[in-house]
């Protein structure tokens, strides 16, 4: 059996600079033995094959082996060693201990552009002069480490590729006594390690500093990383989820169905997005917006999931406070008109389910403007809460209560029967009870008039049911406020009714369709007339002889009166101002003014440009005022008053008696009369607290130094009565219908 060993291992083609010739002798043992002697950079170095009976075929068959091991090992570029180097695309040389190269390989000598002539047994300072300190130090350190380091990143250029990145590596050889033989050194292009690395950097940057929140799980649902905008919404730090599952941050909210829906999203589609609500360290419930993916595998197995969330917590309470005032009213927070009616259509068909009924309560307060004008909006806000808050104790659990105008409140409750409804109104009474506190430190009282409609029997849909709950409340109002009516078909006739009454009375304003009649005011003593006053009155052609008791509301509803109004004052100027430019005299002109007109933009103006316009001096006018319209706004009603009464106009305060007024807030007024109402005139003599209140009434103008007259007098009787308790003026029936203007003009010819 023959066997052969190398002294040295560590080899490499073109280490070697002699070869000996191949000899056959024996060991010291006296063994056969063939030995070949070579010497490098580890010095001599034998290739032996023994064996214990060597034949002379085995002499020449060592000789050969010995010859080719040695051919195979040495011999420059013809060696298999070298060969198999110069595969490489890797720049790989060797230097020995003192420096000097001695092996290089063909990627080397391409880059460099030298020949193995120029680079082999030269040193550093005889190859690149110029850079011999930084090849030498960095060979140095490489021994000095005693193991492989990387010396040099750097850009370099290439012919084929152009710019590309080097990496070169230097290693210490020793033999196996440990003794240094040299410097191995490599280059390699890191070009697409380089681009790896710097799209790993890149991704992250991206993923650590990006604001979504960025969790991935194996493909069992583990998480196996997390990145800091996780942990800034969670709370959650990622050693405390690294490892577990996202059922950590469960909310609670979602049902089975939610996380089965996504599972299987993810499963057959590889993508889910949504919304999810989770729940941080600290307890808080966030929402947030998700994306996630599944990650594939070459296999097409998943490899992993991969979730961006976004918190959505301030959008969610953004879209949350938009909502509300979108549908709430933004006072006192209760829903408003849109979203009452969207509750009503809810509460209908619990309603039909339930075969029970529905009531719909609207409130509307009373004067309610004279909050705002008496104490100004803040109050009047103020007021406005505490009523809301007090309505609202009353609901039930399913009651609603809404706010669908200024002062406009709607209740809507479940009732079993009708009959139940007046416990619920007995209620609502009760909040309007205790006065109300306003910013200006003062207390004021309130009072309501409800309108109700029912399901089913008013209606069955929500714009049916308040609109006919309206149409009672208005009724309501009509019967003295503070009142509540429940609706009538009757109401719809009557709601119809007025909306012919609009339309026809706008047509008749445009085409100048209505007219003046004149009633005379007599002296009691004389019965001799000494003013009369003007009386619009109204006929249509379809309607016929329309009340002005019908049309005056009217046209205060849909906000006509200050035209008719100022029609009105100056056609009776205009006709006063005929008179007497025919010799007559009519006496003092007197004309109605409506609220609207009192308190609107720069009445006392008004009336100045229209006696201008028709020549009528201000003494020969008066105006008509009711006291229900000075209550509503008495600041701006006194201050145009002063104004009118500066200018020489009389002022008379119509309907006095029918009001709140008392002697000290009447001498605040500028006036110069006072009207008795017809409601006291038409029950004297005979009713005693009729006599009382005219007696009082006229007690009240001696005291004030104002004239006093009575309107309605229908008989002797009752001018005999007012006469003998000190009323001298009066007007009404017994003496003269309302006349028109021909007709009049002929009563005055006749004296």
């Amino acid at each position: 059996m023959l066997e052969w060993f190398v002294d040295h291992t560590r080899l490499g083609a073109g280490l070697w600079t002699s070869r000996d010739e191949c000899l056959w002798q024996q060991n010291a043992d006296g063994d056969p033995m063939t030995t070949l002697t070579v010497s490098g950079i580890g010095g001599e170095l034998k290739l032996c094959l023994h064996g214990d009976v060597l034949t002379d075929g085995h002499q020449l068959l060592a000789k050969a082996l010995l010859e080719g091991v040695a051919a195979a090992l040495g011999g420059g570029e013809s060696g298999l060693l070298q060969s198999f180097m110069d595969a490489f695309d890797e720049h790989i040389w060797i230097k020995d201990a003192e420096g000097r190269y001695r092996f290089i390989n063909q990627s080397t000598l391409v880059s460099w552009d030298l020949s193995p002539a120029q680079i082999l047994s030269r040193k550093d300072a005889e190859v690149f002069p110029d850079r011999v300190s930084e090849y030498t130090d960095t060979d140095l350190k490489a021994v000095k480490e005693g193991h492989p380091i990387v010396v040099a990143e750097c850009i370099d250029r290439s012919l084929d590729k152009g710019n590309i990145w080097l990496e070169t590596i230097k290693a210490p050889m020793y033999d196996m006594d440990g003794r240094l033989l040299g410097v191995i050194g490599t280059t390699r292009d890191i070009a697409r390690y380089k681009a790896a690395e710097e799209q790993l950097f890149l991704t992250s940057k991206v993923f650590e500093n990006a604001i979504e929140g960025v969790m991935i799980t194996d493909s069992n649902g583990i998480i196996t990383e997390i990145n800091g905008a996780f942990e800034t919404i969670t709370g959650y730090s990622r050693d405390e989820v690294i490892g577990k599952t996202p059922k950590l941050l469960n909310s609670g909210r979602h049902e089975r169905d939610f996380f089965e829906n996504l599972w299987r999203a993810l499963k057959t589609q590889g993508h889910w997005h949504g919304e999810i609500w989770n729940r941080r360290k600290n307890g808080t419930l966030f929402a947030e917006q998700t994306s996630i993916s599944a990650v594939y595998g070459e296999d097409g197995q998943v490899r992993c999931f991969v979730a961006v969330f976004s918190d959505i917590s301030l959008l969610k309470q953004t879209e949350a406070e938009v909502a509300q005032l979108a549908w709430h009213d933004p006072l006192t927070r209760l829903p408003n008109r849109s979203k009452l009616t969207t509750i009503s259509q809810q509460q209908i068909k619990l309603a039909a389910n339930r075969k029970t009924r529905l009531a719909l309560l609207l409130i509307d307060v009373d004067l309610f403007k004279h909050i705002n004008d008496s104490f100004g909006h803040l109050a009047g806000d103020k007021v406005l809460l505490s009523l809301s808050e007090r309505l609202a104790a009353l609901l039930g659990a399913e009651d609603t209560l809404a706010r669908i105008g200024g002062d406009e409140f709607v209740l809507l409750t479940q009732v079993r029967r009708r009959d139940d409804i007046p416990v619920i109104l007995s209620a609502i009474q009760r909040a309007f009870d205790t006065s109300f506190d306003t910013s200006e430190g003062e207390s004021v009282r309130l009072s309501a008039s409800i309108g109700i409609a029912v399901y089913p029997d008013d209606g069955d849909n929500p714009d049916t049911l308040l609109k006919n709950a309206d149409a009672a409340m208005y009724r309501a109002k009509q019967q003295g406020r503070n009142r509540h009516a429940f609706y009538t078909e009757q109401m719809t006739q009557s709601s119809m009714q007025q909306l012919r009454l609009q339309t026809a009375l706008r047509g008749a304003v445009k085409n100048s369709a209505l007219s003046l009649v004149y009633q005379p005011k007599i002296n009691l003593r004389t019965r001799k007339l000494i003013g009369v006053e003007a009386l619009c009155r109204w006929t249509d052609h379809e309607l016929g002889v329309v009340s002005p008791a019908e049309f005056i509301p009217v046209a205060e509803s849909i906000g006509l009166m200050p035209e008719i109004g100022l029609w009105v004052l100056k056609e009776a100027c205009r006709q006063a101002r005929i008179w007497r430019d025919q010799g007559l005299n009519p006496g003092r002109m007197a004309v109605n003014v409506s609220g609207s007109q009192l308190t609107g933009d720069n009445f006392a103006d008004s009336v100045a440009r229209v006696l201008t316009q028709t020549g009528l001096s201000p003494d020969a006018l008066e105006l008509e005022i009711t006291e229900s319209v000075v209550l509503d706004n008495p600041a701006s009603a006194i201050d145009t008053m002063d104004k009118l009464r500066g200018m020489g106009v009389s002022l008379a305060l119509d309907d006095f008696g029918t009001g709140y007024s008392s002697l000290s807030y009447l001498r605040k007024l500028p006036l110069n009369k006072l009207k008795i109402d017809q409601s006291f005139v038409r029950e004297l003599p005979t009713d005693q607290d009729s006599g009382a209140i005219a007696m009082a009434i006229i007690a009240m103008g001696e005291a004030l130094k104002l004239g006093v007259i009575a309107e309605g007098v229908e008989n002797e009787t009752q001018a005999e009565f007012l006469l003998r308790l000190g009323c001298t003026e009066a007007q009404g029936y017994l003496f003269a219908r309302p006349l028109l203007a021909s007709e009049l003009k002929q009563l005055l010819q006749g004296g």
